[in-house]
């Protein structure tokens, strides 16, 4: 078997579709899997579409995710240049070939002709595919209105009986009757090749072995093949990848936020724990396994785990993944991903940041919503009397009063604010007290932070608040309480 030669050929429109990423990685995961050559190329054939700055884009994401390239724009290689719009040169070459052949032929029709013959087809209830109207023009006519300047595109002449088949390794045997295959543009009137056309001949000149793409370029597969026989070349593997869904019926959505890897970066999500999570929407393993290292997805990616069917992005799944991942994170490096969250939500108060991430770090599952967990340690919220009430703790509103009179009784008594101080003082005046700690802990953290649920107990927070914010919060809370 010929050495494996993979290319990864996004076109530089945007941001990073996760779709395309997962087929990036699996790409990737192939080639080094069957220590072959991964190539990046830039499919920028439709101008159009090209967004300034999205080339740069593509090598950021990819590099951020591991995935670096062997041959491609910025790194060289021997099937330079990698970019196809400067290959443009390199296209008209085989158009003429095919046109000699009889396999492709020049079409003058305009974009006003085309609209007319289509609508008059629609009107009968057909579907429109070009009526090979051009192919008709004899080589005298032609010939004039190539020296006339006329603009025209060239076009493919697919046959219109027969069949073309061929072998993917995900979906097995393919196979279109000719007939239902349109004649499609090869080079467009301004010279470019059209995407159909320049993958076709990239392919072939950058010796690509196998070809691993979107499902959604099955039904055109047929014609690029029939493209690769008139030219007489070698029809390479393909591996054909389900589509990536939001749910059983939509597709992953710029207008819904999660569409794009950046989407996911700017809130928060690790890259690891994504690339983790993106690997098996669409491909099984084939055991229990759920969490991966890039090398460790090498060593178990094969073809046979690839899913047929459309694979769900489950956002709820890929939450659980990061929350594992930030687990695992060193606790400096933790604070370092942390700390802009927390100055957004704190800024212009001092808080022990160290002592914060500790708490922080094992109940963060995305980066953003860390602000609004912790927003109450710069302003304590409003919230309902009735939070004082937990039986398991053995708080009640009738108990809250004096047990929030002893808490600031005892708070008081601490000059050195520390959790050590803090904890020592609570709990023995507790137990003096002869009650429950929750008794007096539960309301304590209730009055010093208006939440049911928050990063540490009523201790902690008392020293990331800071005594004088504490004694205030303490005596402001005791006078909502109703009298009596």
């Amino acid at each position: 078997m010929a050495k494996v030669r993979t290319r990864f050929a996004p076109s530089p429109t945007g941001f990073m579709h996760l779709g395309g990423l997962r087929t990036a990685l699996y790409c990737y995961l192939f080639t080094r899997k069957n220590k072959g050559t991964f190539i990046l190329r830039i499919e920028d054939t439709d101008q159009e579409r090209f967004v300034e700055g999205a080339t740069e884009v593509i090598y950021d994401t990819l590099r951020e995710c591991g995935m670096n390239w062997d041959e491609g724009p910025d790194v060289g290689g021997p099937a330079a240049p990698y970019i196809q719009s400067e290959r443009k040169d390199s296209y008209l070459p085989y158009a003429r070939q095919l046109i000699d052949s009889g396999h492709a032929y020049y079409c003058f029709c305009t974009r006003e002709e085309l609209q007319q013959r289509r609508e008059a087809v629609e009107k009968r209830g057909d579907t429109w595919k070009y009526d090979k109207h051009c192919l008709r023009l004899g080589h005298e006519e032609i010939e004039k209105k190539l020296a006339a300047g006329l603009p025209y595109v060239v076009r493919q002449n697919t046959p219109t009986t027969g069949e073309s088949d061929f072998d993917d390794l995900v979906y097995g045997h393919i196979a279109a009757p000719n007939d239902t295959l349109d004649d499609m543009v090869l080079i467009k009137q301004d010279g470019m090749p059209t995407y159909n056309f320049a993958n076709v001949i990239d392919d072939y000149t950058m010796g690509i072995t196998h070809v691993i793409r979107g499902m959604e370029y099955l039904s055109s597969t047929p014609k690029y093949n029939l493209l690769y026989k008139a030219l007489g070349w070698d029809i390479p593997q393909y591996i054909h990848l389900p589509t990536v869904m939001r749910d059983s019926k939509h597709k992953l959505s710029k207008r819904d936020g999660d569409a794009y890897y950046s989407d996911f970066i700017k809130k928060g999500y690790l890259t690891e724990a994504l690339i983790n999570y993106l690997a098996l929407v669409g491909w099984n393993p084939g055991d229990e396994r759920e969490f991966f290292t890039m090398e460790e997805l090498v060593d178990a990616f094969s073809v046979e785990g690839l899913s047929k069917s459309p694979a769900i992005f489950d956002i709820n799944k890929l939450t659980w993944f990061n929350t594992e991942y930030i687990r695992k994170l060193d606790p400096g490096v933790y604070l370092e991903m942390a700390r802009p969250w927390f100055d957004m939500a704190l800024g212009g108060v001092k808080v022990d940041y160290d002592r914060l991430a500790q708490l922080m770090q094992g109940r963060t599952e995305v980066f953003n919503r860390i602000p609004e967990m912790i927003a109450f340690l710069k302003e304590r919220p409003d919230f309902d009397i009735a939070l004082y009430d937990n039986k398991k703790q053995k708080s009640s509103p009738e108990s809250t009063p004096k047990a929030l009179e002893l808490a600031q009784k005892l708070l008081e008594a601490v000059t050195d604010w520390t959790e050590a101080a803090i904890h020592e003082s609570l709990i023995a005046g507790i137990a003096e007290a002869e009650l429950k700690n929750g008794t007096v802990l539960w309301p304590l953290r209730i009055a010093l932070s208006g939440l049911l649920s928050t990063p540490g107990g009523a201790i902690e927070i008392a020293y990331l608040l800071g005594r004088e914010e504490t004694l205030n919060r303490l005596a402001s809370a005791r006078s909502l309480l109703p009298e009596g």
